[in-house]
């Protein structure tokens, strides 16, 4: 019959001459390294979230002004933002004027299109940026009569 071998053993044992205490395993540095690695990543990944987590906060906030902005404005001037194109800013910032005059707004009109006419070396981009800038704010300028004349009052220019 069978007899249990009894010469396999897995472990020393500390009674045994000329083996002393274990040796550390190989795997366990590398272990403790991976283990440091996953801690650097963990924390990576935290400031990144955290710091995009407060860049959706800002544009949230931003964006949550602009509509206020918007509503202010009225509904006919958001109505020809979009469909221009342009917001009412983005137009001042165009031809440089700071309130709608309706002569401020024409004298810097044509000062910004013969500059950038391309027979003088302009650009046609430029240009037609000027134009939409113009048109814009001529549009505004109907809005705000128009409204005027709904109060009853004479057109503010």
């Amino acid at each position: 019959m069978f007899r249990a071998a009894s010469r396999t053993r897995s472990w020393p044992l500390p009674s045994e001459p000329g083996r002393g205490a274990r040796k550390p395993e190989p795997w366990r540095p590398r272990a403790a390294m991976a283990k440091y690695l996953a801690q650097i990543i963990v924390m990576g990944v935290q400031v990144v979230g955290k710091a995009f987590a407060r860049a959706l906060r800002q544009e949230f906030a931003a964006s949550r002004a602009a509509a206020d902005a918007r509503g202010r404005a009225g509904h006919q001037s958001a109505a020809a933002s979009s469909l221009s194109g342009l917001s009412l800013q983005e137009a001042q910032q165009i031809l440089n004027v700071s309130k709608l005059s309706p002569e401020e707004i024409q004298k810097n009109y044509e000062h910004l299109f013969k500059v950038n006419d391309k027979s003088v070396g302009g650009s046609f981009y430029l240009q037609s940026k000027v134009v939409r800038a113009k048109e814009r704010l001529d549009e505004e300028l109907r809005i705000k009569a128009q409204e005027d004349r709904e109060r009853g009052q004479a057109p503010k220019t």
